[in-house]
């Protein structure tokens, strides 16, 4: 199995795209959080999206406890693939990733098409947060109330224990992140957040734009920090719109 085969899941390959979209996905998420956009912008997009150690079919890998190891780790398995124009999409913890991922990429010479940053503060405006040092009833309860997850699947123990070690990890990743000085990304960053989300106001979200020499839009919609699943069919179309600007603009 390569590193590719490792870190990235092509749902519907589509080969002959033009354009390709990293997907990273919130704490205690998975690869399979993006199928469903994987299957509706095929074959149009070759959507990728990145499965983190530590769970389901990488469950006996052990987990990264912070975003720069994530990204650290990330950007070598996915270089075989930079060779199309590329964008990033990242929820929550996925977005700061994206945007670390971007960084390591600029440095590399390979300039995303965008960092489309999901639900989740500027870098430089992260939150003191502990919830990863709680229990694990309290992780959980904070895992709830943030409705991203099926209640069911998280009340069924023996998932529960197989899932609860990617959690924390992926919790304390997002809560212990530090933003390091550096270039700001030459790529647009395209910010979107739900106008009600208890882990980023519009404010923190609307700061993304201090992180690009290129543009820069802010986009509202209605809900909170899980906004995005009652919005799809929009987001989809951001992605759309994007790729075929970046298609239109790519020499023939």
């Amino acid at each position: 199995m390569t590193e590719v085969d490792l870190w990235v899941r092509r749902f519907h390959p589509a080969d002959d795209a033009e354009t390709q979209l990293l997907c990273l996905s919130h704490a205690g998420g998975s690869a399979s959080y993006f199928f469903g956009v994987s299957r509706a912008l095929a074959p149009e997009i070759d959507v990728l999206a990145v499965q983190y150690p530590g769970r389901q079919d990488r469950l006996r890998e052990p987990c990264l406890r912070s975003i720069h190891d994530l990204a650290d780790a990330l950007v070598p398995a996915i270089a075989p693939l930079t060779g199309r124009p590329l964008a990033i999409f990242g929820h929550s913890l996925g977005a700061t990733l994206g945007y670390e991922v971007a960084r390591r990429l600029e440095q590399s010479g390979v300039i995303p098409t965008a960092l489309f940053a999901s639900g989740r503060p500027a870098p430089h405006r992260s939150r003191l947060e502990r919830t990863h040092l709680r229990d694990d009833a309290g992780l959980l309860a904070a895992m709830k109330q943030l409705g991203g997850t099926e209640a069911a699947l998280l009340d069924d123990e023996d998932v529960l224990a197989m899932v609860m070690p990617a959690i924390r990890a992926d919790y304390t990743a997002a809560e212990t992140y530090t933003h390091r000085a550096g270039p700001k990304l030459s790529c647009p960053i395209f910010a979107l957040t739900g106008d009600d989300d208890p882990k980023a106001t519009v404010a923190e979200v609307e700061a993304w734009r201090e992180h690009t020499e290129a543009e820069f839009e802010l986009s509202v919609f209605p809900g909170g920090h899980f906004y995005l699943n009652n919005v799809v069919p929009d987001i989809l179309a951001k992605l759309r719109t994007h790729a075929r600007s970046v298609s239109s603009a790519s020499p023939r």
